[in-house]
């Protein structure tokens, strides 16, 4: 398996991978797919890789970045993060979120942040962090991990691309 950065070949193989992959996950809205259209077209997918295996492409992360108040720069939001169905479970998320850390880390970037499974971002430093907050997420499921210097305090809003639908 490789991890490299999407192409213009990709977008349509990235579409149908997270289309399959959050379809039948109750706490998508099955609006992933648009999320990363909508950031791409409006340039907000500041880091954007794909996993591939046999020339195929299996998996997709996004990266783009997020706003805090009181302002702070250099803060990322994590995903969406899609992995095919069938290969699911073998490492390729895993892979695709420590490679784009680390390019996020390698960057500059200050933070990153995420809506998501605690027992599977918290392997790679996630935490939830009482000091940032994400209005209308649970808690429990709203992550960061500073990635350069210290952890900010504040709310955190996404690209409105998340919003749009």
């Amino acid at each position: 398996m490789i991890i490299r950065p999407e192409t213009d070949g990709d977008r349509e193989t990235i579409r149908q991978v997270t289309e399959a992959a959050f379809a039948d996950q109750p706490y998508s809205d099955q609006t992933e797919a648009g999320i990363i259209e909508r950031l791409r077209a409006e340039g907000a997918l500041t880091l954007s890789l794909v996993a591939e295996e046999d020339r195929e492409v299996i998996g997709h992360i996004a990266f783009s970045p997020v706003t805090i108040t009181p302002p702070t720069t250099g803060w990322y939001g994590l995903g969406p993060l899609s992995v095919r169905p069938d290969r699911q479970g073998c490492g390729t998320g895993s892979a695709l979120v420590r490679r784009g850390l680390e390019m996020l880390r390698n960057s500059g970037a200050a933070g990153c942040v995420l809506a998501g499974d605690p027992a599977f971002y918290g392997r790679f430093g996630f935490r939830n962090e009482p000091a940032l907050v994400f209005p209308g997420c649970a808690p429990q499921y709203f992550m960061a991990l500073p990635l350069s210097g210290t952890l900010v305090c504040g709310t955190v809003s996404y690209h409105p691309a998340f919003g749009a639908v």
